[in-house]
């Protein structure tokens, strides 16, 4: 495959878009739709391995949390503070199809935004709320597999337009002589956008409800159906409120959702609403603009918060309070540890974190959960055994009672060549954790990336983040 080092360079086919716009223009999308499927796919794997996959991106896990907190998503203002919480209270299904639309948008919203991309964008942020709301009225199993079913299936459209390539200028030259789209499209391309769409979808491995929207323009699904009709929709009141399309499109879906039509554009009024708001939430204020001109809420961009800004004291209390509430009613020991390792890798800011686990013959520690470790995935589960010649910094940081604080200089013999070759020669905090004194893993975590620098407040965060394992494994026990 030939690479397009240049955007300026000109893709001569299909498979060419396709390579230019996932590893040039969207790679983080590209990765990270495929970790997300990948983990639900897997009936191996569940909250722990999502949860790991989104706190990956601190952006996108920001963006996650405060949609969470939304009122659309999160009527009962119940608040949520990490990661391992928003999937307790919203569901796994949930939060998977948000972190989608989240790394969408991410990954689109940082090209530079024309008048197209800013229409599409729009578009699809309006037919994902309308057809979501349409599908709560209907009774839907799962609201949000059609909210982003509606919104990823014009993706190649979506895609295109905020790639900035040369191809755009080239097809709206023909769409202002009067071209229509899809003969503008193949002249300039060879293949429509709609073509695109599904050969990135493709090479995503969505599939289901978003594959299934895309190819079967002719079926029986009623899902389908309510997904292609939202798109159908959001183009007719384009053309107006009192045109014949908006009327058909009102009468197909009150058939299809037996409500009356008057219900439906009752409905409709309300969801271009909503849909001025959730374009904002994803951070699409240029496109919000262009789903309503009667109403629009303006909303400033919030400014980015510098790390020193950045009130970590505030999320630390958050999550120690999220944490005391998890283990006050039924313990889950898994998501206990996620919420723990959560509060040291995000309110202690640590580049990585790392749980690993003893095993019975106290001769080797194998990594359970890892946050910051882009190259521990699946099955590629780093192990540390106590062999070498001489103690690690992981087994001595076991034995220790309190915690062991590392560091290079003062204790040199204890980076072996195991640790050096796996988490290389950095100032680290180890921690036991205990049942009844006895060690049954630890709690790793460093500064290895950006190389801050560790202080003695923030060892004393981490130990309190790490004594409230050693309590609820405590009242686990006693529980059962």
């Amino acid at each position: 495959m030939k690479r397009h080092d240049s955007l300026s360079t000109l893709p001569q086919s299909l498979e060419e878009w396709v390579y230019t716009l996932q590893v040039e223009k969207m790679p983080i999308f590209s990765h990270t739709a495929g970790q997300i499927y990948s983990a639900l796919d897997d009936n191996n794997k569940g909250a722990m391995e999502l949860a790991s996959i989104i706190l990956q991106d601190p952006n996108l896990t920001a963006k996650l949390l405060k949609i969470s907190n939304s009122p659309y998503y999160n009527p009962s203002r119940q608040k949520i503070g990490t990661v391992s919480r928003a999937i307790v209270i919203m569901g796994m299904q949930l939060i998977r199809e948000l972190t989608l639309a989240c790394s969408f948008f991410e990954s689109i919203l940082s090209s530079a935004n024309k008048e197209c991309a800013n229409r599409e964008i729009a578009k699809a942020i309006h037919s994902a709320v309308q057809a979501r709301e349409l599908a709560v009225s209907m009774g839907d199993k799962s609201p949000e597999e059609v909210f982003v079913a509606a919104l990823l299936m014009n993706v190649g459209k979506v895609a295109f337009w905020c790639s900035n390539s040369p191809a755009a200028a080239k097809i709206q030259e023909l769409l202002k002589v009067g071209v229509n789209s899809l003969d503008a499209e193949k002249r300039v391309l060879g293949f429509t956008l709609e073509e695109l769409g599904g050969k990135l979808n493709q090479s995503w491995r969505l599939g289901g409800l978003i594959e299934a929207a895309m190819t079967n323009k002719d079926t029986n699904d009623i899902r389908v159906k309510l997904v292609r009709l939202s798109e159908k929709l959001c183009g007719a009141l384009e053309i107006g409120e009192e045109s014949k399309e908006l009327m058909d499109c009102v009468q197909e879906l009150a058939g299809l959702s037996d409500l009356s039509k008057e219900q439906v554009k009752a409905k409709v009024s309300l969801s271009t609403l909503k849909a001025v708001e959730i374009a904002q939430q994803f951070g699409a204020h240029d496109a919000s603009k262009y789903i309503s001109k009667e109403s629009i809420a303006v909303t400033e961009i919030e400014p980015k918060i510098s790390e020193t800004q950045f009130d970590y004291k505030n999320l630390q209390l958050q999550i120690l309070q999220e944490i005391a509430l998890h283990v006050s009613g039924a313990i889950d020991i898994n998501i206990l540890l996620e919420m723990v390792l959560e509060g040291v890798h995000r309110g202690v800011n640590m580049d990585r974190t790392l749980f690993m686990i003893l095993n019975k013959n106290r001769t080797s520690v194998i990594e359970k959960i890892s946050l910051g470790w882009s190259k521990l995935s699946g099955s590629n589960k780093i192990q540390f055994t106590n062999e070498e010649s001489g103690r690690n910094i992981l087994f001595h940081g076991l034995e220790s009672k309190n915690g062991f604080w590392a560091k290079p200089q003062e204790h040199p013999s204890l980076y072996t060549a195991q640790i050096v070759k796996h988490m290389g020669k950095h100032e680290c905090f180890v921690f036991p954790v205990q049942i009844e004194m006895k060690p049954i893993g630890l709690i790793y975590c460093d500064r290895g990336v950006h190389h801050r620098p560790l202080t003695i407040e923030d060892f004393s965060i981490v130990n309190h983040f790490v004594k409230q394992v050693q309590i609820g494994l405590t009242l686990y026990r006693i529980r059962h």
